[in-house]
Parts: structure tokens; C-alpha cells; sequence
């Protein structure tokens, strides 16, 4: 059954309530490398490579594409949660606050279905036939982690930046193998 090695970005550059698309902040691309290390070192060949539409995860995925010669696919499947907002400062505290809740009884709000969204995650990966990197967010990584353990809570633990949790996909579910490094981190 492939396993999915499922990473968080790399630190960005400013948060969620600062910019929309940040890229990496320099400790970010010192991460990217240190995981594209790790990654290289676990894998027994080359994987392919999945990424987020959005900068700091396409950034992160950059030093083990060049390692490997091989770009990423990108999948919005795999991108962050969407906001129902574009106003930064409402986007941050609407971000805080969703994350304190649960996926029972979520509506959708501002014209996103954010359980059509966490169902397109799990459909993402789930549909991974062989063992892959995917270069994702926050939330993501805990829907997948949600949906592999049947844990409603929107954030079950805090991944850092740069860290690795691991996937085993099951035909059409998940199973967690190994929750990534967890930090006290601030969202971004």
C-alpha cells in the first residue's frame, strides 16, 4: 500500500493575516533543505512529488526536486483551507477561530463548502497509487490525519514547519503511520 510522505511548508515570510501567498522566510528555505535531506535519505528511489498551488509549499518542494530532477504536479487539492474572506485581518481571526471547532455541523460560509474542500484532501490523497512526497499546509495535514483516525476535531495536532507525517493509503482511506514533528508554531 503506498505511503504518503505528507509535509508542512517551510516557515513563510509573513502570515496568514499579513499575505495572501507568501513565499519562504530565509529559516523556510534552510527547513526545505533539511527535509529534502531527510526525505532522500528515507527514500529508497525517487517519489514523485506533489505540491500546493501556493508559494511557500511550491519553495519547499524546490531543493528535493532539484535533488531529484523532477518537478512537482501541482494539486489545489492538496492547498490550503480557502477563507470566506480576502480581508487579511478578518482571514486571520476567522482562521483562529475555525480551528478551535469541529467538522460536525460546518456550514458552508462566503461561498466555500469546506467539507466539499476536506473531502477533496482525502480524494487527493487517497487516490495516490505509489509512495509520494506531497508538500502541503497546516490544516490539510490534519484533515488527512482527521480522516485517517475518524477524529472530527478541524486541528489534532500542530504540525511545524517542515515536518513529515506519513500516510498509508487504503484503497479509499487512509491510515496515519507516523505524525509529523509538532511544534508550538503559529499558523501561517
Amino acid at each position: 500500500m503506498p505511503l504518503i510522505y505528507m509535509i508542512r511548508h517551510g516557515e513563510a515570510a509573513s502570515g496568514w493575516d499579513a499575505d495572501m501567498d507568501p513565499g519562504l522566510s530565509d529559516r523556510g528555505r534552510a527547513q526545505s533543505e533539511a527535509v529534502a535531506r531527510d526525505i532522500e535519505a528515507r527514500a529508497l528511489t525517487k517519489l514523485p512529488l506533489v505540491s500546493s498551488p501556493l508559494r511557500r509549499c511550491r519553495e519547499t518542494s524546490e531543493p528535493l526536486a532539484r535533488i531529484w530532477s523532477s518537478g512537482p504536479t501541482v494539486d489545489e487539492r492538496v492547498g490550503e483551507i480557502p477563507s470566506p474572506t480576502h480581508d487579511l485581518k478578518a482571514r486571520g481571526e476567522w482562521l483562529r477561530a475555525f480551528m478551535a471547532g469541529s467538522w460536525n455541523g460546518v456550514e458552508p460560509q462566503g461561498g466555500v463548502d469546506f467539507l466539499a474542500w476536506r473531502r477533496d484532501v482525502g480524494e487527493a490523497l487517497t487516490a495516490l497509487k505509489e509512495d509520494t512526497v506531497v508538500f502541503s499546509h497546516f490544516v490539510a495535514i490534519n484533515v488527512a490525519a482527521g480522516l485517517a483516525t475518524g477524529d472530527e476535531r478541524v486541528i489534532l495536532f500542530k504540525p511545524d514547519n517542515c515536518s513529515v507525517t506519513i500516510f498509508e493509503t487504503r484503497g479509499s482511506s487512509l491510515a496515519l503511520v507516523e505524525k509529523g514533528r509538532e511544534a508550538e508554531t503559529k499558523v501561517n
